[in-house]
């Protein structure tokens, strides 16, 4: 199946190497362009893009209201956005997660990294690895708005204590597999309490049980690895993360 991608991004020599890159696969279909994240709401609104790759810093509208409005487009297939950042110098990576991005890319990335992210984000499953999870949370972290106490959160009330313990996992960036080998369960059994997690939580995608995780202070940071408060062992240090969730 082919990937369709929308490019947004206002340098023309950034859109022509992502297209160069994304188009020697046969299996991604660069589909149109975008200058700025206005014209990247429009063009997704008309194309219905498997995924936006979309820089942050844009004209006219930038990038995190463009996805912010591309994520809540109704009316057809969903588009789901890949953001491009400078990541050291990009304060609004946790804003841009909030408005609805499935994930991120440094913009210095080899080209295999970038086909895989566009890859990954166009099979529904979001990007993020687990080494900048943890310093993108922790950098910013203590500013989240915290939204209530976890004992008083209506959502999380409906949350079983073993399904608390894999977000606590996701939050730390582990993978399914991980996390299985973490509380000795099967993978399917993890895939499934993350599927009732996003379900539970009214949430789109495991990139958003992170920011999720932390807005409630399930994971503080600069506590990378404690053990889980509710149930299980204290996590390992795995080597190998998957790059992806």
């Amino acid at each position: 199946m082919t990937i369709t991608v929308l490019i947004a991004d206002d340098q023309p020599l950034m859109r022509s190497a992502l297209r160069t890159c994304l188009e020697a696969e046969a299996d991604i279909t660069v589909v149109a362009e975008a200058v700025d994240g206005a014209e990247a709401v429009r063009q997704s609104q008309r194309l219905r893009p498997a995924v936006v790759v979309m820089d942050i810093r844009m004209p006219v509208m930038d990038g995190i209201e463009a996805t912010r409005r591309i994520t809540a487009l109704e009316g057809g297939p969903p588009s789901r956005v890949l953001m491009m950042t400078t990541f050291d110098l990009d304060e609004h990576i946790i804003d841009a997660l909030r408005a609805g991005a499935s994930g991120f890319l440094v913009k210095d990335s080899p080209p295999e990294d970038l086909v895989h992210a566009v890859r990954v984000i166009g099979a529904g499953q979001a990007l993020l690895a687990p080494s900048v999870t943890r310093r993108l949370l922790d950098l910013r972290g203590r500013t989240l708005a915290r939204v209530v106490s976890p004992d008083r959160d209506p959502a999380l009330a409906t949350v079983t204590a073993r399904e608390l313990t894999v977000l606590e996992h996701v939050a730390r960036g582990l993978s399914n597999t991980e996390i299985a080998h973490v509380m000795r369960l099967a993978p399917s059994s993890v895939k499934t309490h993350v599927g009732h997690l996003l379900a539970k939580l009214g949430l789109t995608d495991r990139v958003q049980l992170v920011v999720f995780a932390y807005e409630h202070e399930l994971v503080r940071p600069g506590s990378h690895d404690p053990a889980p408060k509710h149930g299980g062992t204290r996590s390992p240090a795995i080597p190998g993360y998957r790059r992806h969730l």
